[in-house]
């Protein structure tokens, strides 16, 4: 189904999912916009967003929202990867022959193929599983990487850190993790790490702190997946309380003020 939206005095749009185009990416919430149309016949609703654009003294898009996603590379998107038809050592030429190309997830992420993110794209595509001719990517990922506008700022290596999360819960899942196992049983398993950390510590063992640190991180990331959170939001959340946060060291421990 597509949806003709329409946020007053900005811009009139077409989306397959309004949460994720409208209020996530572009910041509005319910009843800061309306939905002037659905349909799903692609041909009218594109027509129609010109149309409806002129009438309310917007600018016209220049190419048909129908059109936006054609090329000669196709793209399959799923919600969780966008996969690519050729293998990783023949990808770089096809994205650069490709630039400019746009494509829609099932969960309403728009990506584009820019010269800027070419580069990220080869560091992070991995080869399908299923077919060695193929090449895909993570799309939350690449959406932190470059259209989540709250994000502009963050360091690439940040982005290594979110792939390597990623990586996590590809490996849980083909694992049977998340359909056999629950959040408490990874509760459990994070004190044993817990108190493995501790040991380690306490021996002055640095390859088994290392080590124990390493676990504790990956019962973590799919504790959270488990109750249906990403570990970067989580983190993100935690960091966006504490970098507000004043105080003073006592003891070898930050100490905040108090409100």
């Amino acid at each position: 189904m597509y949806y003709l939206y329409h946020i007053p005095g900005k811009k009139i749009g077409v989306t397959r999912n309004l949460n994720t185009r409208v209020t996530l990416i572009q910041g509005y919430k319910e009843g800061e916009y309306e939905v002037l149309e659905q349909s799903d016949d692609i041909d009218y609703i594109s027509d129609r967003e010109i149309e409806l654009q002129q009438s309310y003294g917007y600018k016209k898009d220049r190419t048909l929202y129908k059109n936006l996603f054609k090329s000669n590379m196709k793209i399959n998107p799923t919600e969780q990867t966008s996969t690519f038809p050729v293998p990783i050592n023949k990808l770089k030429g096809h994205l650069t022959d490709n630039v400019g190309l746009k494509w829609q997830t099932p969960n309403g992420y728009e990506f584009e193929i820019t010269n800027d993110n070419i580069q990220w794209i080869m560091s992070n595509a991995k080869t399908s599983m299923y077919n060695d001719n193929r090449s895909y990517i993570y799309n939350k990922a690449f959406y932190e990487a470059f259209f989540n506008p709250t994000n502009a700022s963050k360091p690439i290596a940040g982005l290594k850190t979110m792939t390597v999360f990623e990586n996590i819960r590809e490996w849980a899942e083909n694992r049977g993790l998340y359909d056999k196992g629950n959040p408490m049983t990874q509760y459990v398993k994070l004190q044993e790490e817990a108190g493995e950390l501790a040991k380690a510590l306490l021996k002055k063992d640095e390859p088994e702190v290392v080590d124990a640190i390493g676990d504790i991180v990956v019962v973590l990331t799919n504790l959270a997946h488990l109750k249906g959170y990403y570990i970067e939001d989580c983190i993100a959340s935690a960091y966006d309380i504490i970098n507000k946060r004043t105080g003073k060291m006592i003891n070898g421990t930050f100490v905040k003020d108090e409100d």
